[in-house]
């Protein structure tokens, strides 16, 4: 079982939103379905654009938080830019 720290993104916002889950597919149908988060239920076109998987959920979610604690849209488009996905 792994866990995964993501961050995906809504043109239609223009917004970026970090997260971790165990599925990322089912949670990325969740979010453009409007079943995600608050903050993601005002756009439907969520795409995933970075992702790092963790073996425990720990790992994921303190990876997430420190993504979150920095604030920094120009670090989550660095992390995008050494991304594989694309």
């Amino acid at each position: 079982m792994s866990f995964t720290t993501y961050i995906i993104y809504s043109q239609t916002l223009d917004r970026y939103y970090i997260g971790s889950t165990e599925d990322i597919n089912e949670r990325l149908i969740r979010h453009n379905n409007g079943n995600g988060s608050t903050y993601t239920k005002k756009a439907k076109d969520w795409e995933l654009k970075w992702k790092r998987e963790h073996e425990t959920r720990a790992d994921a979610m303190s990876l997430e938080f420190s993504i979150k604690k920095k604030k920094s849209r120009k670090y989550i488009e660095y992390l995008i830019s050494k991304s594989n996905l694309e």
